[in-house]
């Protein structure tokens, strides 16, 4: 058996989806349910929201904190790959200097 292929959904998609929960006093179980998505998706969804509108637990990144760290964590993996080519660059012309 090969696994299930993960589906994506559009922001669009999320925020109607949290917008049932939130506004349309639906719990989280029917409004999944209905939509025909896993129930922990719609309970992350809300949760998320939650955090954006600052109603989240204390410590809760926002959205855009969570793209500002993938993309300082991508930025700072490149940084140390360039470090390592250029300690290896330097490495191999000292030698050949020699």
């Amino acid at each position: 058996m090969g696994k299930k292929k993960r589906r994506s959904f559009s922001e669009e998609f999320k925020l109607e989806a949290v917008k049932l929960v939130k506004e349309g006093g639906m719990s989280i179980n029917r409004a999944a349910q209905d939509l025909g998505i896993h129930t922990t998706s719609l309970r992350l969804w809300v949760q998320q929201y939650d955090a954006d509108h600052g109603k989240g637990p204390a410590g809760a990144m926002t959205s855009q904190e969570k793209e500002e760290l993938r993309r300082l964590r991508r930025e700072n993996r490149e940084l140390r790959m360039e470090r390592e080519i250029l300690k290896k660059a330097t490495a191999f012309f000292a030698k050949e200097n020699e």
